[in-house]
C-alpha cells in the first residue's frame, strides 16, 4: 500500500516531487521518514529562530512604549542582544540546592517544552501543509496545555523552597481556574464547525468567507483573556510576583535552566496565537489574498499580530492581584462562557434541523455581538461593584457654613 496519500496532507507543497520519486525509487518507508523530517526541521527552525527573534522584539517594542531604546548595542540594532544573552546563560554555573530532590528538579525545564513544541504539529500551515492532520486537533492542544502545569508544580516542590512551592501553587490555582473558560471557548467554533480537526475548522471559514471571530465575538474575547492568564505574562504574572514570592516556583533555577523556563513562556506565546488565528481568524486564508501570498507566510503574519498584542499588554498593564485574577475567572469569565455555550448550540441545533441556509449565520452574528456586550457589561459591573469609593452622584450644597479665624494677634494671652 503506498503512503503517497498520506504524504499529500502532510505538508506535500513544494515537496510533492520529491516524495513521488522517493515513493517510485527507493520506497515509501524511506518517504514517509523523509516527510516526517523535513516536516520536524520545518517547524523547530520556526519555533527556534522564532524564540531568539521574540527576545529581542519584546525589549525592543516595550522600549519603544515606555520611551525607551532596548538592546542597541550587540550587532545592528541591537540584533544580537538574544544570541549574547543565550550565550551568557549557557556559560552561567547551574547551581541545585543540596535539600531539592535532584532526580525531579532537572525534569521541569525539559518536560515544559516538550508540550509547547508539539503543539506546532497540528496546525494547518497551508492546505497541504499539516504535519499531523488529526481528527481531535482541539482536543489535542487542550491535552497538551495540562502537561505545562504538571511540570510547573514539579518544580516548585522539587525545589524544596517555600517561596517556589507557593508559586507553583499560585500557578497551578490559576491554571485550574483558567482553563475551564478556555476549554468551554474553544468549544464554541468546534460546535458551530462540528469538527474538532484544525484544518477543516480553517476550510469551513474559507467556504463560508468569513472568520468564526465575526460570528463568535465572545469566545474569542474569553479565550483572549484566558489564555493570557494561563502564559503567566503580564497582567497574569503572579508566579513571578517578586515583591510577593521572590521569582515563583523558577527561584531556584540558574544558568540555562532558568534560560528554558523563559524560552517556553515565549514559545507558548507564538502556540497561543497560531490557536487565536487559526480557530478564530481563518487560519492560513485570507479572503482570497492565500491564492497569491504564500498560505504560511500568512498564517504567521497573523500570529506575530497577536503577539504583538501580548507585547502591548505586557507594556502597558500593571500586574493584577491574585484575587482581582481568581475573580475575573470564577465570577465573570466562567459565567459568561457557559451562557454562550448553551447559545451556540441552540443556535447550531436550528440552524441544522431546520436545513437554514447560510444566510442565517449574519442575524447569528449579530445576536451573538448584543450578547457578548450586554454580558461584559453587566458581569464587569457586578464584579466591580465593591471596588467604587466615590459616589455615584455628585451631591450640590447650596450654602457651606465656615466658621470664621480670628484675627492675628487678637489672641487673649493666658
Amino acid at each position: 500500500m503506498s503512503l503517497l496519500p498520506v504524504l499529500t496532507s502532510w505538508y506535500a507543497y513544494p515537496f510533492e516531487e520529491l516524495y513521488g520519486w522517493l515513493d517510485d525509487n527507493v520506497g515509501t518507508e524511506v518517504a514517509y521518514v523523509v516527510a516526517a523530517v523535513i516536516g520536524a526541521v520545518g517547524i523547530l527552525t520556526f519555533v527556534g529562530l522564532g524564540a531568539l527573534a521574540n527576545v529581542w522584539l519584546e525589549r525592543k517594542i516595550i522600549g519603544r512604549m515606555q520611551v525607551r531604546r532596548g538592546p542597541n548595542r550587540v550587532g545592528p540594532g541591537g540584533l544580537l542582544q538574544p544570541v549574547a544573552d543565550a550565550i551568557k546563560l549557557i556559560q552561567k554555573e547551574v547551581l541545585q540546592p543540596r535539600a531539592a530532590d535532584g532526580g525531579l528538579f532537572n525534569l521541569p525545564p525539559i518536560i515544559v517544552f516538550i508540550p509547547a513544541m508539539l503543539t506546532f504539529a497540528v496546525f494547518a500551515w497551508a492546505p497541504d501543509m499539516v504535519y499531523a492532520d488529526l481528527d481531535v486537533g482541539v482536543l489535542y492542544l487542550l491535552a497538551l496545555s495540562s502537561i505545562t502545569s504538571l511540570a510547573i508544580f514539579i518544580a516548585g516542590w522539587s525545589s524544596n523552597n517555600k517561596y517556589a512551592l507557593l508559586g507553583a501553587m499560585r500557578v497551578i490555582a490559576m491554571a485550574i481556574a483558567y482553563e475551564i473558560p478556555l476549554v468551554l471557548s474553544l468549544l464554541a467554533p468546534v460546535l458551530l464547525v462540528g469538527s474538532m480537526n484544525i484544518p477543516e475548522i480553517i476550510n469551513w471559514q474559507r467556504e463560508h468567507h468569513t472568520w468564526i471571530a465575526f460570528i463568535l465575538p465572545l469566545p474569542m474575547l474569553i479565550y483572549a483573556f484566558a489564555a493570557t492568564a494561563e502564559l503567566n505574562r503580564t497582567p497574569a504574572d503572579i508566579a513571578e510576583a517578586e515583591s510577593e514570592i521572590v521569582a515563583g516556583f523558577h527561584t531556584e533555577y540558574s544558568g540555562m535552566k532558568f534560560g528554558l523556563f523563559y524560552a517556553v513562556e515565549l514559545v507558548n506565546a507564538l502556540a497561543v496565537s497560531g490557536i487565536m488565528a487559526s480557530l478564530f481568524f481563518g487560519g492560513y486564508s485570507l479572503f482570497g489574498l492565500d491564492r497569491w501570498v504564500p498560505p504560511w507566510a500568512i498564517l504567521i503574519g497573523k500570529i506575530y499580530i497577536f503577539y504583538f498584542g501580548l507585547i502591548w499588554l505586557r507594556g502597558t498593564l500593571p500586574r493584577l492581584r491574585i484575587d482581582q485574577l481568581m475573580g475575573f475567572a470564577w465570577k465573570m469569565l466562567i459565567p459568561m462562557a457557559l451562557i454562550n455555550i448553551a447559545v451556540v448550540a441552540i443556535q447550531v441545533l436550528l440552524w441544522r434541523e431546520l436545513e437554514l441556509t447560510n444566510w442565517v449565520l449574519v442575524p447569528y452574528a449579530i445576536i451573538n455581538l448584543v450578547l457578548a456586550v450586554v454580558l461584559i457589561r453587566q458581569f464587569y459591573r457586578m464584579l466591580t461593584a465593591g471596588f467604587y469609593r466615590l459616589p455615584t452622584r455628585v451631591r450640590l450644597v447650596p450654602e457651606v457654613s465656615v466658621p470664621s479665624l480670628p484675627a492675628p494677634g487678637s489672641a487673649t494671652q493666658p
